[in-house]
């Protein structure tokens, strides 16, 4: 796709000079507006997810590179009020292993009152948080979860922890986190527990969303050859459930829905790799160390904690921010020839 010149005034920033539509909100070349802030908080977490953490962990982050809660909540600020950013989302790593979770969504509560706020968790130990976080201000939960037979769950993230994330779940829904979403990335061995999995989902009323498994392990073992793809699973799950597909009523919401057996609830699937969305993709994303990621694919990455810390203004590192959007790429490019894998895998990029 060619980019369109629209012949309006340019900004100034880390990628030098370039012609964008002079408005305040985060757009790129293809006419993309990003409303949904990833925020990664730590590289740390209690699981080690074959599809996305190396079982030592990652390297660790020295803490004087994380951003403290004033600085999340200072840049999380920049991007509401200056940025036009409408959803803020909490990832990693895993979000639980900040002790600090709490001041972080107190103080993001703060200076957005009024926008979403949500995390990606595992749910490990969140039967011990759910409250206080609700209570700082939270919002809504995902929580990863791609099998429940206890032995597949193990083998697949090296842990033995599937009664920790189960017990999390419904301490959530007992704290009022009644949008509970579950995630889940299918493997070869773990596609004949998709339907128990739905099932298990129905009766906990919570919905299901199955995401294909993408090329960001931290091990590098994906492979188009061996990933599960969307109809893989339908095929999988048609032999219990009847799915009738429903409209997706926002573009930009990554998951297709189906009805299950004419009303017992939805399963979505995130077709990253088949079915890709990146044309009607709104986000934007802050890694654990204060860089703005335009794409989970790009390794181009513009420092916004260097810039903050030695005293730039908030328009100043809107500014900046605005122009690590613009630079945007048109899409993963996964099913061409030139590919390249990211160097960071998802673990330490954020969800």
């Amino acid at each position: 796709m060619t980019p369109v010149h629209v012949g309006l005034p340019g900004i100034r920033g880390a990628l030098g000079l370039r012609e964008r539509p002079d408005t305040p909100d985060l757009i790129d070349r293809f006419g993309r507006t990003a409303r949904d802030l990833r925020v990664s908080i730590t590289e740390k977490c209690s699981l080690r997810c074959r599809y996305c953490m190396p079982e030592a962990g990652l390297p660790p982050i020295e803490a004087s590179k994380l951003l403290t809660p004033e600085e999340i909540a200072r840049l999380v600020g920049v991007a509401v009020h200056r940025l036009g950013v409408r959803e803020v989302r909490f990832t990693g790593g895993e979000p639980l292993m900040r002790r600090d979770l709490e001041q972080i969504i107190r103080k993001c509560r703060s200076v957005a009152p009024h926008t979403p706020i949500a995390a990606t968790t595992n749910a490990v130990g969140l039967e011990h948080r759910a409250r206080t976080l609700v209570e700082a201000g939270l919002d809504r939960i995902n929580v990863s979860l791609d099998t429940i037979d206890r032995n597949s769950f193990a083998l697949l993230t090296r842990r033995d922890r599937l009664d920790s994330v189960l017990t999390g779940i419904r301490a959530a829904q007992r704290a009022g986190l009644s949008q509970i979403k579950i995630n889940a990335v299918l493997m070869p061995d773990t596609l004949d527990g998709a339907a128990d999995l739905l099932s298990w989902c129905l009766d906990a009323q919570v919905e299901l969303r199955f995401i294909e498994q993408m090329p960001l392990d931290a091990e590098r073992a994906w492979a188009s050859t061996t990933m599960i793809t969307a109809q893989h699973l339908l095929d999988a799950l048609r032999h219990k459930f009847d799915l009738v597909e429903t409209r997706r009523e926002d573009p930009s919401a990554p998951a297709e829905r189906w009805i299950v057996d004419g009303g017992k609830g939805f399963v979505g699937i995130i077709a990253s790799v088949t079915r890709s969305f990146c044309s009607e993709c709104d986000r934007t994303r802050l890694t654990a160390e204060g860089t703005v990621r335009p794409c989970l694919f790009s390794d181009r990455e513009t420092d916004l904690r260097t810039r903050m810390r030695e005293g730039a203004s908030d328009e100043e590192l809107a500014d900046v921010w605005r122009a690590a959007m613009w630079s945007k790429s048109a899409g993963h490019a996964i099913d061409t020839v030139g590919f390249v894998r990211p160097v960071r895998s998802m673990g330490a990029i954020g969800g």
